[in-house]
């Protein structure tokens, strides 16, 4: 598989993230970085710097909706545009679907005991859409499908930092473009987010992830492009790493259980400060602990007034 990488500036913490250029039956970019002026500059430059133009690129597809990945699909108006169904739903931003989205967030947030305030804070991220893409998928893609013009690059799903996340590996080199599934330096959070359906229970997303990263380790990948950061070359022995590290958070998070407390009341007590300036964040990561335990059996879930306390067992 011949690789460009483009590095794209973000407004985010995580830093710079990731666009690659692949060159097969049609020339391909996955990803295309948050739609800010700057990130325009540096995919523009990056496309050239392997010898071709934006108007020359084929199809863009997706490893997954988050802004910093799925922004500058704009910039592409005569090309495919390929993903996961579930980013349709970011892309359009139909008013069903936000307000669908919006009663999620404030329904799960409610039964976490979060104040009133905070879930507004969350709820109301109209200025974070603006960096979206508003381009509809032109083709949805799934589990075992082949990329088209990439004559065997695989589809695989992984969900867990996003519902919508996809990694794709190529049979014979077991090369693969991993989009955040696997960090090199940093651990991915596993974020809350509606169901693929947009009905039914919560996704329990560090299950999800864990089950993501086993899948990963099966594949075997020899060489995995990320979406921030360098190349994955050890991608079981880090796996193995940061499955380890994660349950170790997660008894941790137990010892704080003796008696009953919200989600909530545990994000405070790990992220004392900095939960105020990233709740989204730092809350889902506490609730993936916390979906862990009880998962094991090492904590249960007792509700009060339609609120949710967890305590160890």
């Amino acid at each position: 598989m011949q690789v460009h990488k483009i590095i794209i500036p973000t407004p985010y913490p995580v830093g710079d993230v990731n666009a690659f250029l692949v060159k097969g039956d049609a020339l391909t970019l996955f990803d295309a970085g948050p739609k800010t002026e700057e990130a325009y500059e540096a995919l523009k430059w990056g496309i050239r710097s392997a010898g071709y133009e934006m108007k020359d690129i084929e199809q863009v597809v997706l490893t997954h909706h988050h802004p910093d990945h799925a922004g500058w699909v704009d910039a592409f108006p005569h090309a495919e545009v390929l993903g996961h169904r579930y980013v349709d739903y970011w892309m359009r931003q139909a008013e069903d679907f936000i307000s669908y989205r919006n009663a999620f967030y404030i329904h799960e947030l409610e039964r976490e005991g979060v104040p009133k305030q905070i879930i507004q804070d969350i709820v109301e991220v109209r200025g974070e859409m603006e960096l979206f893409g508003t381009r509809p998928l032109t083709g949805f893609l799934a589990e075992g499908d082949e990329v088209p013009g990439h004559h065997k690059l695989k589809v695989y799903e992984t969900p867990g930092h996003a519902q919508s996340h996809l990694i794709f590996v190529e049979e014979g080199s077991n090369e693969g473009i991993g989009g955040d599934l696997l960090l090199e330096g940093v651990s991915s959070n596993p974020l809350v987010e509606p169901p693929n359906e947009l009905a039914g229970d919560r996704p329990k997303s560090l299950l999800q992830y864990n089950a993501s990263l086993k899948k990963l380790r099966d594949l075997q990948v020899s060489k995995l492009y990320t979406g921030h950061g360098g190349e994955v070359y050890n991608s079981a022995e880090l796996i193995n790493d940061r499955l380890e590290k994660q349950k170790q958070r997660a008894f941790k998070v137990r010892e704080m259980l003796e008696e009953p407390k919200t989600v909530f009341d545990v994000t405070k007590m790990l992220f004392e400060k900095i939960y105020k300036k990233q709740p989204g964040l730092t809350l889902s990561e506490t609730l993936g602990q916390l979906d862990y335990l009880v998962d094991n059996q090492l904590a249960q879930i007792i509700v009060r007034e339609d609120i949710e306390f967890y305590q160890k067992v």
